[in-house]
Formats: structure tokens, sequence, C-alpha cells
């Protein structure tokens, strides 16, 4: 089953890193979608910039922090 990714490329969303991924990325979610934030730490608040977006995920840039 397919669904809609609740995110596109160029928006732009204020996040929690709640886990980490393996290779150390961290990982937050939009609207239960997975977020992969590269060179964020758990716990932090950031503003992260969609960058792609696959039928799972989505990877982000920090654009700034809280």
């Amino acid at each position: 089953m397919s669904t809609t990714a609740p995110v596109d490329e160029g928006e732009q969303y204020t996040v929690e890193i709640d886990e980490m991924g393996e290779e150390g990325d961290g990982i937050a979610d939009v609207e239960d979608f997975v977020i992969v934030v590269p060179d964020a730490s758990m716990g932090e608040r950031v503003t992260v910039e969609i960058e792609s977006v696959q039928d799972d995920f989505a990877t982000a840039e920090v654009v700034g922090s809280d």
C-alpha cells in the first residue's frame, strides 16, 4: 500500500530529534513520517529543510536551531 508523504522537497519544519540512526544521523518525524537529519543530536530542536522524499522516509538539512 502506497501512501503520500506528508512533506515535500523544499519545505521547512521545526522538529525534535528523538532517535539516532545506526550511522549517527538524527531521526525525527512529521506526522509519523521519518525524517533523517544528518549532523543533528539527540534531543536537539531544529528547523530543517526537506532535501529528498522517498516512499518511507525523507532526508533533511538543518537550517536553524532553537
